[in-house]
């Protein structure tokens, strides 16, 4: 599967842990920044990952900031972005099979650099169910995205 990660200055340290843990794993990762704890605007590093998943570049992207608050955000203006922040295995997953979920938002200032490798493979390892009643509150979502966000 082909993943694209980014982080802001706050984020930067699991991500690094993330990126090497998951490359172990087989994932192929393209990792969008930032490169050190240098000050810089998440949402910069929210857009990289929401234009790459827009774009097909990967099937799922991670954004690592202090809290994932504004990372998803900035991530959910993007049409065809699914973007939740994740702070537990449970909603990793539900939000993928449920929701069809592709972009996870962690907190590095909320959990461990431990949790925050669980979460994330609970969430690429999950897939849509395509239940129909998944599928039908999943259209509603795409009609609400079309009705008011510019692509």
């Amino acid at each position: 599967m082909k993943v694209v990660i980014s982080a802001d200055h706050a984020g930067f340290e699991t991500k690094q842990q993330l990126v090497t843990a998951l490359t172990e794993r087989g994932y192929a990762i393209t990792d969008l920044g930032t490169h050190s704890t240098e000050p810089v605007d998440y949402p910069d590093f929210a857009e990289a990952v929401a234009q790459a998943i827009r774009s097909n570049q990967a099937e799922r992207g991670i954004i690592v900031c202090g809290s994932g608050a504004g990372v998803s955000i900035v991530a959910n203006k993007f049409p065809g972005v699914r973007a939740a922040v994740c702070h537990d295995l449970y909603t990793a997953h539900q939000a993928v099979e449920h929701d069809d979920l592709n972009v996870l938002c962690l907190g590095a200032r909320v959990i461990s650099s431990k949790l925050a490798l669980e979460i994330t493979e609970n969430f690429l390892k999950a897939r849509f169910t395509g239940e129909d009643r998944h599928r039908r509150r999943l259209d509603k979502l795409l009609a609400v995205e079309t009705k008011f966000l510019r692509s």
